[in-house]
């Protein structure tokens, strides 16, 4: 696990890497808020990029591995609660897959900037789990409540192409550069008056942090229940076994 901050003039890069596929627990996600604390924190930053390294943005919490039966959700919620706390915009570069709590951390940002080949899916139902990462209040915020829905119960995926048709992502970048599509937002937002973008995103994200803290929290309580019915057992054991699941209802 490896999280840098790179300055690029008025840009921050935070970028966070776990091959091959960026899962995360609490650490990585704890580290990756404090990296963007501190970069947001420098006098000359006016903007942060939060990206990955490898094929993948984010494919979440690893359910299948081993520690998945012993994730716990309620420390990985509050370690990722600051992202929601820092004074100047985010941009996430979504590369690759951005699947469950990555999904919900690419929400966390203000903008994303996705390629054709980006993959969104909130995949918790197909696993037989409530979704977390504060989902509940991020994804209705971004795509209106009816699409969110859909999303959340489908776990259907979302590609470039329709992730920007219903402003799931704010920009697509040609194959192979998202990331310098995202570095040249951020840099679009830095070149404006700092003071004024902050006061904007102020009013525009006011009381998003308690939302999210308290939808966690039921999160957390749902995802608790579900983990203990045999169809999260079954929905673990068919996302390794790259099959369809065959849900029983308990």
């Amino acid at each position: 696990m490896t999280v840098s901050i790179e300055a690029i003039d008025h840009v921050c890069v935070v970028e966070f890497s776990r091959p091959p596929h960026n899962y995360f627990d609490a650490a990585l996600i704890g580290a990756v808020a404090d990296a963007c604390a501190e970069a947001s924190a420098r006098p000359e930053c006016r903007a942060v990029v939060l990206a990955s390294s490898g094929r993948h943005f984010c494919a979440g919490a690893d359910f299948a591995g081993p520690d998945g039966d012993s994730f716990d959700t309620a420390t990985l919620y509050a370690a990722g609660l600051p992202l929601f706390e820092i004074d100047v915009p985010l941009v996430a570069a979504v590369q690759g897959s951005a699947i469950g709590g990555g999904f919900g951390l690419a929400l966390a940002a203000d903008f994303r900037v996705a390629g054709p080949s980006t993959r969104f899916r909130c995949n918790f139902a197909r696993l037989g789990i409530h979704h977390g990462f504060g989902l509940t209040v991020t994804l209705p915020r971004v795509v209106g409540d009816q699409l969110a829905l859909d999303l959340l119960c489908t776990g259907r995926t979302v590609d470039g192409e329709e992730a920007l048709r219903i402003r799931l992502c704010d920009r697509l970048a040609p194959e192979g550069e998202v990331r310098q599509e995202a570095v040249a937002l951020a840099a679009a937002l830095a070149a404006n008056g700092p003071i004024a973008v902050q006061a904007i995103r102020r009013t525009m994200r006011a009381g998003l942090r308690d939302a999210v803290r308290d939808a966690t929290a039921r999160e957390h309580s749902a995802q608790q229940l579900c983990r203990t019915t045999s169809d999260f057992a079954e929905g673990v054991h068919a996302a390794s076994e790259r099959r369809e699941p065959r849900f029983l209802g308990r």
